[in-house]
Formats: C-alpha cells, structure tokens, sequence
C-alpha cells in the first residue's frame, strides 16, 4: 500500500483500525523476514519506529485539535530516540501549552482508545509544559524520558520549549541528575547480582547489557547537551577504538534482543533457557564438535558485556571526577616510582608506566591486593592499560619479574577473587593465562551449572579465601577447621584456578586442566613437591564428590579404594576443602546437609583408612621423593651438605616425610645436624603462627629409641601440666626416633607467651629423658589432674600393617588431660613398642592410631596379647573418675 492510499484510508475512513493494522503488520513481517535473512538490525530498529511515526501521524491528523499549536503528539523514551524492537513499549506523550480545553477531552480519549484498538503496547500521559517540568523535577524516570524526544506531529515549538526546561538546573543540576542516575544503576546490578554471568541474563537490565549503555548516553546528554555517544569521541572521553566496541557491543545486544522478541511474541528481555536454543539458530550459531551453537552464543554474549562493562565503568568514573569533581585538597599517596594513590584510586605516574615497564601490568594488581584501602583504578590508567595490554605475550608470561609479582600476588593475604576479577574485567587475566581466557564466558547449557566457567571459577577462589572467616566456621565447620591445617594456601588457590580450564576442550577437562597446572607451575617456579600436589588436586578434583554420592562409601572396599588413591594427609586436607568450595560454587542449592554429612563421612573415614597404611605406595614414594627434594634445597641455602643430611634421613622412616610442612623437616633436620653425635637429647621448642599448628607450642625431641620413651615423655608433659593435642612419633630400624608433639598449658595458650617456663619445659625434657633407667619412675609419679566426664566409652581396634610388618593399634574415646601418658605406660605393662604413632583430636573426641611391635620388633600375632592390650586400656581409660 502506498503512503498516499494508506493516508486515504487512515483519515477518510471512520474506522481506520484495520487498514492501520494491516500497515503495521505488513511492515512488521517484512522487517521480521529481513532480519532472519541477516539485515543490519541498527536499520530494522529505526525502521520500525518510522513506521509507527507514519501510522500514528496519519492517525492524530483525523482529529480537530491536530491543527492548534496549543498540543503536539511527543515520542520520548526509546521510542524518542527512534529505536523499537519487535514488542517495545511505544511511549507517548501528549503535551500541551497551558493544559486540555473542555472540547478536546472527546477526542483526544478516542485517539487513544483508537491505539489500543491498534494492539499497540502504548505508554502514554498528557502533561502541559508546566506539568511535565513539575514531574520531572519529582521523579528522575520522567526527566529522563524527557531528555529524548521527537516530535510525531504538532507544535515542536512545545517540545524544544520543554527541552530548555529539563536540561537546566532548574529542574535538577548535573551533579543530581548523575548522582542518581550513578546510584539507580548501582540498585539495579545489585538486583542482577553485581554480576555479568547470569546463566539467564537480561539483556537490558544486566550488568553490561543496554541499559548501561543506555545510562552513558543520558547522563551525556544531561552534561554536554549531545544527542549521541558518538559525539563523545569530540570531548576525549571515548578514543574512536572504544566507540566502536560500545557500538559493536550495543548492535550484537540489539540483535540478541529483537530475535528474543520475534521467538518470545512479547516485551521480553530475558535470554530465558526455553528461548535460548531457539534464538542460537534463529542467529546462525551452528554446534561445533564438542560444543552446543547456544553456549558459543552465550559467551559471545558473555564477553561482549565484559567489555562493555569496563568501557561504562570507565567513562562513568571519567564523569564522576568531571561532575562532582575531587576535593579542594587531593590526596596523593606515591607507592613507588610507577604508581600513587590518588583519592584512594590507583594510578599510574604517567601514561608510558606500562610501555617502559610491563612488568607494571602485573605490579598495579599486586599493589591493591597489599592496599585494600585502594577502591579501584583510576580511568586515566584503565585506559592506559587497555592501550598496552598487547604486550602481554609469551616473553611477558615467562618473564622472572611479571612471575614473581603474580605469585606475590597469590600469596597476599586479601580477597584474591576480587583481584582476579579485576584482572579479568581489565582483560589482563584471560591474556596471561591464555588457558583461562578460553573459558571466558563460556557456559553449560544446563541447569545444574549456574555460572560461566570462569565466573564459578572465581567463586570457587571466593569460597576459598572465607574459609578463613567465621562465618565459615558455622556453615563449613570441617572445611574452615581444616584450611589453618593446610601448609600452603597459594597451592589451594592455584588448583582452583586451574580445575575447570580444560572444560569445553573435549576430553577429560581434569586430565588436560592437570596438564595446564603443571606447565603453569613450572613458569612460576614452583617446587615439585607443590607442582604433583597441584596437579594432583586439578586432576582428582572431581574424586571426592563422585565417590561421596555415587558409592556405598558404607562399604570398606570403596573406603580402601578411595584412601589409596589419596597419597597422604595433606592431599586429603586439601581435597576435602576444595570439594567443598567447588560444590557450593556450582549452584548454592547443591550444598546441603546431606551432602555435607556425605563428604565428611568419607573424610573421617579415608583419614582413618590412611593413618592404619592403605595410602598408594606409588603415590606415596612420589610424595616423599618431592619432600624430599624441596626441603634438601632449603637446607642446602643454609649450608648443609648431602651427606650430612642423608645421614639423618637415613635413620628416618618415610612417614616423616608425609608431615604436612617442609620447612619444619628442614629445620629439624638442620637442628639436629648441628647437634652433632652429643648423647643427650635434642629438644626444640617454638610457637607456631600458620599450617597445622598455627597458635600452639610444638616440641621436637630427637634421640637413641628406648622402649619406654613414648611413655615417658608423655608422663612429663602431664606432669609438666601441659595438654598434647596432637603428636608424630617417627622410627626406624637405627637407633634414633623424632617425636614431635603439640602442646598448650593449662589455659589453652602457647608456651611462647611465658618464655622463662618454656626454657624450664625444654631443660625438665632433657633432664629426665636422659637416663633410661628413670623412666619407671617418670611413668609412676603422674600429676593428678581435673579430668573431663566423657560420653562414650572406649574403642580399641587392631588390624595388620602387612607391608610394614606391624600392629595397627587404634585407639577412639573422650579427649581428657594425661590420656597419652596412661595409654603409654599401658604399652609398657605389655612391653608393647611404639614403632608410630599419630595423634589426632577432634573436637572432644580423640582418634589414636599407634603401629607396635612386640620386643622383638614383630606383630602382635597372638589374639591373646591383644585381647589384653585391649582390655587393660580400655580399663585404664574408662575406669578414671
């Protein structure tokens, strides 16, 4: 139909409603075939605004008042600004110079009446020029609506009238209209999250998305009096490159909205499950070979708001210095030669910090990781950073200096989620660890991931880092108890990062992400103790969930199974506590009590399983090869000589080596190389702070092996009126033992806070350890003590070490003060030799294994021996009141 035939029809027909209709939807599905054939979407939006300008003219001419000068037909909005997707609203407003005369109230309710009739979805009001400044000056929405407007037919006059109005002060200053506009946007990600990584993702109203756009825009209009972001380029507020990826960014949101709205039939924003495979082919996403059309599109979507989220956060902070500007007198703060603190934002000195020293790029990171005052970076050197992030190349990854700064980094006590993300929405972090810029945005298209790869990664680092606080201690009570445990908390950061960096690669994403894990830690220089442990945790990290939920973990064998394809304790420490945060950074709904009593049950018993000797032989001998290794390079700084450390080693057995921290093997054994061939005993005392024992006293004895030194020793810490709440006892077939044993005083605090009694601890030990003949005596006199009332009576268990060729004595019952003394001297009633013992408290319940001998260094083979064993402790331990 041509224009002039449809103008006939419109204003000559007394009802124009079909013949409209039939205009609209002609033009509808012609833009609609267009867009599927592949037509610029930019084009299909304003046409259709142009359509509906037609339409809307013709019909507002049918009408008497059309004619006056008095009242003009106003889009304003989106509509306003000439842009409507397939089911946007079409906002009207209907202004008038000083209000509506009587004559016309008929009318102008028909013209609307007539709009409905059009099923168009019409938001409208009718204001007079006063009116519409009172409401602007009321409510933000309205002003803003406002500063985009066109005149559909009538009076411009009226509307360049009202234009002056909202754009000047007396209505709202620049610095309300941003501070509101500022905070209505921070409402608004705060209902999305504060994330980009919605699995079901609005594209208007998400972080990244058009709103935000959308926002630049306004609050430009309202500063500089423009009509479009592209006229930001004028001002050095965008350099051409960023208008290019905001508009690139804007027309592939465009396309993602108006194919949603063509699928859905209706005003919907939302990239909703059920539309999104629809939309993926509708726009020409094909499945690849290991990956769907809808996850390829979903994370262009993904990194598209990425970058546009960084080019708002940008340009708003460019505003926010330019419109509420800095305080009368700048705080600057110089860090080092390259950066300062200015008004608690980071920022370069000059703008070529990064040219002449990429490392920088590494080093501003650093630096707000050790300055959590710093509330972000400056724009000024966000985009001096975007400028130079191509130097980020192979030379750049494996530079000592870019390394170091990034493993600084890692094991800086802050919130390292925080700093990677910074890293990431900067580009920096996908560019440095090509590895992880792969699963940038990528998502599995399924309900059981709610999160991108990427951002469950950060999460997972983010569940990680809070063990650490209370809040953890109530809803992980196990896995925050456990962390302090760990030795090394950069070791657990690092296999998260890189646990699920293989996925969507085809093949075992675990086996490759393992691959990946070693090859990082090998450029940053890590030893090979924590390079196989790393490993070792990316590769396995799915082991602990899978055998939880998916096996009878009542039955022993899958216990057995699973404990010997765990090599030590530590690994179990650090398997349990990554399992952890990797469920509930899946989906929060999958962390539950059942679960969580699932994997703690597998836990206690796998830790049972390994202190009675199922580890991997295989897998241990690795273990203790890289202990090994790392703690001889820690003595070799400090001088010592292979031989002279081997000739310590050698009198060792290998669980000494299973101990959670090489620095303490190191210390040790430097001690006691220093000691010498001297005939008395070595003992060592510190308070600890970090690992295991971190707020505790740890004593190391080392000397000849006597029969009765476990009982002994233990007897004179009672009496020292010392509490051990956790204890190692290490020998072999020479002659020398270390023990090693965790002790508190009577007030539950470390010996350190009393030195002169820790002196007289150490000189007591030695005293009455020397002479082997006093030891009857030492075990007789025992202190009496206060004891605790205990719940459940005791257990004892035997079973075989048959590879070692031992007992294995374990021992459960009430936490109590003097327990190991009484247990000693029991052993040595039977003439029971402890070979090893390890020690472990939780909570009030104590869980004792101990691997004896007869004198002769064999098995307790006899039922009857251990019958009495078995009675005479639980005697001793049950009968105490």
């Amino acid at each position: 139909m041509t224009d002039a035939a449809l103008e006939a029809r419109i204003t000559g027909d007394p009802s124009p409603v079909l013949a409209a209709r039939e205009a609209l939807q002609r033009a509808y599905q012609h833009d609609a075939d267009a867009f599927q054939a592949g037509a610029d979407v930019r084009d299909l939006v304003r046409s259709r605004a142009r359509t509906v300008d037609r339409v809307l003219k013709l019909i507002w001419r049918r009408y008497p008042f059309a004619d006056s000068g008095d009242i003009a037909l106003v889009a304003v909005g989106g509509y306003g600004r000439g842009e409507l997707h397939p089911h946007s609203d079409i906002d009207l407003l209907i202004l008038t110079r000083n209000g509506i005369p009587e004559d016309w109230h008929e009318d102008l309710s028909g013209f609307v009446t007539l709009l409905w009739d059009l099923r168009l979805d019409i938001g409208h009001s009718v204001r007079s020029l006063a009116e519409s400044k009172a409401a602007a000056r009321e409510d933000v929405t309205i002003l803003t609506n406002l500063l985009e407007t066109r005149t559909i037919s009538g009076s411009d006059e009226l509307r360049t009238e009202l234009g002056k109005a909202v754009y000047g002060d007396d209505i709202s200053s620049d610095r309300e209209y941003f501070i509101a506009k500022r905070d209505e946007q921070k409402r608004r990600h705060k209902k999305y999250g504060d994330t980009e990584y919605n699995l079901e993702p609005n594209v208007k109203g998400s972080p990244g998305g058009l709103r935000d756009i959308q926002t630049i825009g306004w609050i430009t209009k309202r500063h500089f009096g423009l009509q479009s972001t592209a006229d930001l380029t004028r001002f050095s507020i965008l350099t051409e490159e960023e208008h290019q990826i905001m508009l690139q960014g804007e027309t592939f949101l465009w396309r993602l909205r108006y194919g949603l709205q063509l699928i859905a039939e209706r005003n919907e924003n939302r990239l909703l499950f059920n539309y999104q495979r629809a939309l993926a082919q509708m726009l020409g996403y094909e499945d690849e070979d290991d990956r769907l059309g809808v996850e390829i599109m979903m994370q262009a979507y993904y990194r598209t708001v990425l970058a546009l989220a960084e080019l708002t956060d940008l340009i708003l902070q460019y505003y926010d210095e330019a419109i509420l500007g800095t305080t009368a007198i700048e705080d600057i703060r110089p860090l080092n030669k390259r950066f300062q603190i200015r008004n608690h934002y980071i920022e370069a000195v000059n703008n070529q910090v990064f040219a002449y020293a990429p490392y920088a790029i590494m080093e501003i990171f650093l630096l707000m990781a050790q300055h959590p005052e710093i509330k972000g970076i400056r724009a000024t050197t966000i985009r001096s950073l975007r400028a130079h992030r191509h130097l980020i190349d192979d030379a750049f990854r494996s530079d000592l200096a870019v390394t170091t700064l990034f493993m600084e980094l890692v094991k800086t006590p802050h919130d390292l989620d925080q700093t990677l993300s910074y890293m990431k929405k900067y580009h920096v972090l996908g560019r440095y660890l090509p590895v992880f810029g792969e699963i940038i945005g990528q998502m599995q298209h399924d309900l059981f991931h709610i999160y991108t790869v990427d951002a469950h990664t950060l999460r997972v680092i983010r569940n990680m880092v809070q063990m650490n606080g209370p809040e953890a201690r109530t809803e992980f009570p196990l896995a925050s108890r456990l962390v302090h445990r760990l030795p090394k908390l950069e070791v657990l950061y690092i296999a998260g990062l890189f646990h699920d960096v293989a996925k969507g690669r085809g093949g075992d994403h675990s086996e490759l992400g393992a691959i990946d894990a070693e090859a990082f830690c090998r450029t940053h220089h890590l030893s090979d103790r924590d390079t196989k442990l790393i490993s070792w945790l990316v590769e396995n990290h799915l082991l602990m969930s899978m055998t939880a939920q998916r096996k009878d973990t009542s039955d022993p064998d899958i216990i057995h199974a699973f404990a010997r394809s765990v090599p030590s304790q530590v690994h179990l420490d650090y398997l349990y506590v990554m399992t952890v945060c990797d469920i509930s950074a899946t989906n929060p709904k999958l962390w539950n009590t059942w679960r969580a009593s699932l994997l703690r049950q597998l836990y206690i018993e796998a830790k049972r399983a390994l202190r009675q000797g199922n580890e991997n032989p295989v897998d241990r001998m690795d273990w203790v090869r890289a202990t090994q290794s790392e703690a001889r390079e820690i003595l070799h700084a400090q001088n010592m000589t292979d031989k002279q450390i081997d000739r310590v080693w050698e009198t060792l057995d290998e669980d000494y080596f299973l101990q959670d921290s090489t620095v303490d093997i190191a210390w040790q054994t430097a001690a006691i190389i220093r000691h010498g061939d001297h005939q008395d005993p070595l003992v060592l005392m510190r308070d600890t702070r970090g690992g295991p024992t971190d707020g505790y006293t740890q004593i190391i004895i080392y000397m000849k092996d006597r029969m009765a030194l476990f009982a002994a020793t233990t007897a004179v810490l009672e009496q020292l009126n010392l509490n051990i709440v956790d204890a190692r006892i290490s020998t072999s077939d020479g002659p020398y033992s270390i023990s090693s044993y965790v002790v508190l005083d009577e007030q539950d605090q470390p010996l350190g806070l009393d030195p002169e009694r820790r002196e007289r601890v150490r000189e007591r030990l030695i005293e009455e350890l020397d002479d082997p003949e006093d030891y009857p005596d030492i075990i007789e006199r025992r202190t009496p003590r206060q004891l605790k009332h205990f719940m459940f009576p005791t257990e004892v268990t035997f079973s075989n070490d048959t590879f070692n060729q031992r007992t294995v004595l374990e021992v459960i019952t009430p936490d109590r003060a003097g327990l190991l003394a009484r247990i000693g001297q029991v052993f040595l009633e039977h003439r029971v030799r402890v070979a090893t013992a390890k020690i472990a408290t939780l909570g009030e319940r104590v869980e004792d294994v101990f691997f004896v001998t007869d004198e002769q260094g064999e098995p307790l083979s006899d039922p009857g021996v251990c019958e009495a064993l078995r009675h005479d402790l639980c005697k001793m331990l049950d009968d105490i009141q």
